[in-house]
């Protein structure tokens, strides 16, 4: 049988490191993030998850290491251009306009990259142009029925679904989720996980989850990290049975 090969890496990083004031937070990570994959960043509180998503989306400087983003260096990129050469995050705290609605949200995201967010002169009217993707965008993530909903309104799950249509806006290649289901409820949860699973279709995903059912469920590569070192790496079901990732979580091997 033919052996289908393995999707092209878009994000990767080697030999990452960060120091702070004489404190090593991330040190020698390496990471390949592939096309159409979703791609976990897990491991216990101060594993140093939150830093590695800071420096592959430059809101932190490493302090040694590579980063390359489809096939280019970032590893002195500032931040803003980082997203309009693919790379988008979605933060742990949702950034939607809470007095819009989701067909409002949608069309002020897709401003940037139709290159009418510095037209402020035009008049509302001119975003209409934006409907269709905006519908398309709004269809594919299951908020039709909430189109004309204010996101004040939506459930905590829709409002986070509405912030990764506001991503998604973008187009990007590759999709950085910090933490996607904090805060959930199950059904939320499993709403949400779908989407992800619908969304990696196209694009390359890397999120930071603690839930790891979801992990088990829908990730097809993990990495795990301890005090910003790597401690193991591949599917969850070999992950999870590694020793150092079990004395990691738990304390003890057992």
């Amino acid at each position: 049988m033919h052996q289908q090969d393995e999707p092209r890496v878009v994000l990767s990083a080697r030999g990452l490191g960060k120091d702070f004031f004489g404190f090593t937070a991330v040190n020698n990570v390496d990471l390949d993030v592939h096309h159409a994959r979703i791609h976990a960043l897990i491991g216990p509180n101060g594993a140093g998850k939150t830093t590695v998503f800071n420096l592959l989306t430059k809101f932190l400087q490493p302090t040694r290491g590579k980063i390359t983003l489809l096939g280019t260096d970032i590893t002195n990129t500032k931040p803003d251009k980082i997203a309009r050469m693919g790379m988008v995050r979605s933060f742990q705290i949702s950034a939607v306009f809470p007095h819009l609605t989701v067909l409002e949200n949608v069309r002020v995201a897709l401003q940037r990259p139709n290159e009418l967010a510095i037209q402020f002169w035009l008049p509302l009217s001119s975003l209409d142009r934006l409907n269709g993707r905006a519908e398309v965008l709004i269809d594919e993530l299951g908020l039709t029925p909430y189109r004309d909903t204010r996101a004040a309104d939506l459930s905590y799950g829709r409002k986070r679904v509405l912030e990764i249509a506001t991503t998604l806006a973008l187009d990007p290649e590759v999709l950085l989720l910090d933490e996607p289901m904090a805060g959930m409820g199950q059904e939320d949860v499993r709403m949400v996980a779908d989407i992800i699973r619908e969304v990696a279709r196209h694009r390359a995903v890397l999120m930071v989850e603690h839930n790891l059912s979801v992990v088990a469920d829908i990730c097809h590569h993990v990495t795990v990290l301890q005090r910003g070192e790597i401690i193991a790496e591949g599917d969850y079901a070999t992950v999870s049975q590694d020793p150092r990732v079990r004395t990691a979580y738990m304390g003890t091997e057992d």
